[in-house]
């Protein structure tokens, strides 16, 4: 599992974004700004899209404005779930969403997990990445928390 001090994994995951969809490098996208990456375990689960991705929609301005270039949330559902749920949470440019529909880039970070009835998803966490490499970690301890990872906990470790 990646730690603090860990670069971030090379992987080329699909984006979703206001600005552009496309293929995403992950060392090219990381270096050189910070950025904050958190993970969820599904699109349209409800959790992820009643407080995840909503708290962090609502908290980017504050966010941004402690030098956070670009926030994004991973998830391993396809390019179409994902450019649905950006839609039906009308994301706008606030996030970027990346569709990690083989969990490569999950698995990269080691942030997997096998859960019953859905298959292999991301556990819910949050990292800090400053120009590539995690500064600040935080992992739930179950896929239905969203304390550590919330987008008020990561703004208080900014």
């Amino acid at each position: 599992m990646i730690k603090v001090g860990d670069k971030i994994p090379e992987a080329r995951v699909p984006k979703i974004a206001a600005q552009g969809s496309g293929l995403l490098n992950t060392r090219e996208f990381f270096a050189g700004k910070k950025v904050i990456l958190f993970g969820v375990p599904g699109a349209f689960t409800p959790v992820c899209s009643e407080k995840h991705l909503p708290g962090f929609m609502e908290l980017a301005g504050k966010i941004h404005a402690k030098g956070v270039a670009d926030i994004v949330c991973l998830s391993v559902n396809d390019r179409h779930v994902m450019n649905a749920w950006a839609k039906d949470q009308n994301v706008g440019d606030a996030v970027i969403l990346l569709a990690d529909g083989k969990a490569e880039f999950t698995k990269a970070l080691g942030m997997d997990i096998d859960i019953d009835n859905m298959g292999v998803r991301s556990k819910r966490f949050a990292l800090i990445v400053d120009n590539g490499v995690v500064t600040k970690m935080a992992l739930e301890d179950s896929t239905g928390a969203h304390d550590v990872s919330s987008a008020e906990a990561m703004l208080k470790l900014l």
